[in-house]
């Protein structure tokens, strides 16, 4: 007999994802047969799978303990070990990573250009395993609260775009945080650099088609625009663009534009951006070779675009009190202040 007490982190999700999360290697039929046969309850009480968990609750277990060992993935030693190893590896070795904010349930960070925010093949170091080995170093996690639950990135930044990134460390927090982003509630803004002066205060929308063979995104302005056979799979995209500054340097007029972002699609500002006739200084593939030239001695080389301000919304749940209608801004990268300020009375830093 096992028995499985119910935290905070685990309250309020479904007993059969619960159940799931800790045998794993369960088929559903599995489950849900021991339950209808009594051998799995919750607090003493034939269940169906589909009741709510609160914290304090028990689900008793009447499984042999190596079938709970064989079910629950315990036997995959060398492989939980081998991800232990990459936390710890991500931890110690991606540098620049910057905390921006945290509480006992989310984790605002600062991603510097150059880093995955997750992911995307086993092998890579992403700020997603950074996350989990800062919160094992930390002692919040154990290597046992990770069979159950990991914490994660809620957001995406492509690897060369910078800024803020919100992470879930309880899975209240991440179905929190998972929320105002598919909602569209949590608002977003960028800072990026354009060549020349630019003066832009508009909102665009249009239809964004991504070729996944080129991982390049067109734009189209309408929807009729679209070709027939891209329609399927067509996204709409929604932007605002407003000049902030035009600055000159020593290689011309640069543009600081803010941008917010009411959807996020896949290369969404610079794609646009490009659409507009602005593309980004640095951007190498919607950008133009041109200006990437004239600013690549100056240590540029890639997009400066920079994820620099969050506004959460208001909520009135308790327990996320501290983030309702909060808003959190990073400072731009060195090389992006940098540019900022190459000029006679330039100002130090962009964020505030």
């Amino acid at each position: 007999m096992i028995v499985l007490r119910v935290d905070k982190d685990n309250a309020g999700q479904r007993l059969d994802k619960f159940l799931k999360r800790h045998l794993k290697e369960a088929q559903d039929s599995f489950l849900y047969k021991m339950m209808r046969k009594k051998n799995i309850v919750l607090n003493q009480k034939k269940v169906a799978g589909n009741e709510l968990l609160q914290e304090g609750d028990e689900v008793t277990l009447f499984l042999a303990e190596e079938t709970y060992a064989k079910f629950g993935g315990k036997a995959k030693t060398a492989e939980q070990s081998a991800l232990l190893m990459q936390y710890q590896q991500a931890y110690d070795t991606l540098s620049g990573i910057e905390i921006v904010f945290e509480n006992a349930d989310v984790l605002v960070l600062n991603k510097p250009p150059g880093l995955l925010s997750q992911k995307a093949q086993a092998a890579d170091l992403s700020v997603n395993e950074w996350l989990i080995g800062y919160l094992l170093e930390t002692k919040f996690l154990s290597a046992k609260t990770l069979c159950t639950f990991k914490p994660s990135v809620c957001n995406r930044l492509d690897r060369n775009t910078s800024g803020l990134l919100v992470c879930g460390k309880t899975l209240a927090g991440s179905r929190y945080l998972s929320k105002i982003v598919k909602d569209k509630s949590l608002q977003k803004y960028y800072y990026t650099l354009v060549a020349g002066q630019v003066m832009l205060d508009t909102r665009k929308n249009g239809w964004l088609c991504k070729n996944k063979k080129t991982n390049k995104v067109t734009i189209y302005q309408k929807e009729a625009d679209l070709p027939s056979p891209l329609k399927k799979d067509a996204a709409y995209i929604d932007t605002a663009f407003r000049t902030v500054e035009t600055i000159l340097t020593k290689n011309g007029e640069i543009t600081l534009l803010e941008v917010q972002l009411f959807t996020g699609k896949t290369h969404q500002i610079r794609a646009q951006l490009h659409a507009l006739g602005v593309p980004i200084i640095g951007d190498q593939k919607y950008g133009t070779a041109r200006i990437n030239a004239a600013f690549y001695d100056m240590n540029v080389r890639n997009q400066l675009l920079h994820a620099y301000k969050l506004v959460f919304p208001k909520n009135d749940d308790e327990r996320f009190a501290e983030l309702s209608e909060r808003t959190l801004t990073c400072n731009v990268p060195k090389l992006f202040a940098q540019l900022m300020t190459d000029r006679p009375g330039g100002r130090n830093e962009v964020c505030r």
